[in-house]
């Protein structure tokens, strides 16, 4: 059920055999990524759960979901940035659908990132299912 956005970093994936490339390329999708307006970045989009700094802007009109967000660490707006791909332009109501731990683990990202990064994740994940289910 994965986006062709991140079917696309699945195969990138593939492609790079080394992990240190395959942090390189997350940490470089994430400075592509246009970061959040420093008025989102505030208590109500702040997601506690994560070492660094992380704020997600969800957005449900007209059905779909998307969201927008930032980091103050690189791995993690990288992260954040593949979250994206796997979740924009999912139907709301198909959101809590999405087996988003079962599509990273093709990335094989569970045993790369740190315990820390890991929860992070996780808490960036729920944030996304909450906001979706509300909407729903």
């Amino acid at each position: 059920m994965a986006q062709q956005a991140f079917e696309e970093i699945v195969e990138d994936f593939e492609f790079l055999e080394d992990w240190e490339d395959r942090y390189r390329y997350v940490i470089d999708r994430g400075k592509a990524m246009d970061g959040l307006d420093d008025a989102l970045k505030v208590p109500a989009t702040k997601v506690d759960g994560c070492a660094s700094q992380v704020w997600l802007h969800p957005q449900t009109d007209g059905g779909t979901f998307r969201f927008d967000g930032d980091s103050d660490a690189m791995i993690v707006r990288g992260l954040i940035a593949v979250l994206r791909a796997l979740y924009n332009g999912v139907p709301v109501g198909q959101v809590g659908a999405v087996d988003a731990p079962g599509e990273l683990a093709r990335l094989g990202l569970n045993d790369h990132l740190s315990a820390q990064r890991s929860n992070g994740l996780r808490a960036m994940i729920e944030r996304i299912r909450a906001v979706a289910s509300e909407a729903a």
